[in-house]
């Protein structure tokens, strides 16, 4: 199915998008020496790379280049064996699916115990106010299911997970070596600071704008500084921008919620090149900027 969707995705979505300014995505490259990431049009999915191990923060879309811009990153896809899922999204999770490229296929997953109910058939995701149901994802991956406030160990390398439902049921944020937080859909960066994402792709918005509140709090009162990494807009460790609007919606039909500097069409990737990946560092996401 993931093919498919995919597909549907890039084309829809494209055209419903297009012109509102709301997915900026970060070109692949290295935002340090141990975070990179693969643009797939308007998605990031994420690399953390520790002392010889390197594990994967979300899979993606069914992408065919994504072979390609790992290279451009010299990963191998072979040596990632461990794949953090923050949700169970078709372009967060594509290349996991039986008809993709299999890339990952000896991989294990980790995903939340409550997304996993999406993966059994338990329940359906639905979007635009629970009027659309999105095609059910499946995948062969052995699964590991996490719980909010866990902490697992990949080699040396700490992850703690933290359960902030709202855009779907089960969405996990993953805290890795206690300095970089991966946020999939949690966090939506506007040319001013953060808001809770895009309001009709959540499965409940007021309890989105409720898990953000939490993991604000929980993030202020880390002693060290924390990078912030968000699914579509890019990263930043200004925590006073990331929550900047944390009580707030992005409505993606209202102008206000627009960012001057994303693309015109988000899914047009003419701008991400293997040259930008290799001499460029991915700069942090600033007000105005």
């Amino acid at each position: 199915m993931a093919r498919k969707d995919s597909e549907h995705q890039r084309k829809s979505m494209s055209m419903l998008f297009r012109g509102r300014a709301i997915f900026k995505p970060l070109n692949t490259g290295w935002i340090d020496e141990h975070v990179a990431c693969v643009r797939e049009w308007i998605a990031n999915i994420f690399f953390y790379r520790k002392d010889g191990m390197t594990i994967m923060i979300d899979a993606g879309y069914n992408y065919d280049r994504l072979k390609e811009k790992m290279a451009w990153l010299d990963i191998d896809p072979a040596s990632v064996q461990h794949i953090l899922i923050t949700h169970q999204d078709t372009d967060h999770v594509g290349a996991l699916e039986p008809d993709s490229g299999q890339l990952f296929r000896h991989a294990k997953v980790y995903i939340g115990e409550i997304e996993n109910r999406y993966l059994n058939g338990e329940v359906r995701r639905k979007v635009f106010h629970g009027l659309y149901r999105l095609p059910r994802v499946t995948m062969d991956n052995q699964r590991v299911t996490l719980r909010d406030g866990q902490i697992l160990r990949i080699g040396n390398i700490k992850i703690e997970c933290i359960l902030v439902p709202g855009h779907t049921w089960g969405h996990l944020v993953y805290l890795i070596d206690d300095r970089y937080l991966f946020t999939g859909d949690t966090i939506w960066f506007g040319a001013d600071g953060g808001y809770s994402f895009i309001s009709v792709l959540a499965e409940d918005n007021r309890l989105a704008v409720q898990s953000l509140e939490k993991l604000e709090k929980n993030i202020r009162a880390r002693t060290g500084p924390v990078s912030v990494i968000t699914g579509h807009t890019g990263w930043s460790d200004d925590l006073d921008f990331v929550f900047a609007h944390r009580s707030e919606i992005c409505r993606p039909f209202t102008r206000r919620y627009t960012d001057r500097e994303a693309p015109y069409d988000g899914y047009l990737e003419e701008e991400d090149t293997e040259e930008g990946a290799r001499t460029r560092r991915l700069q942090k996401k600033r007000p105005d900027r």
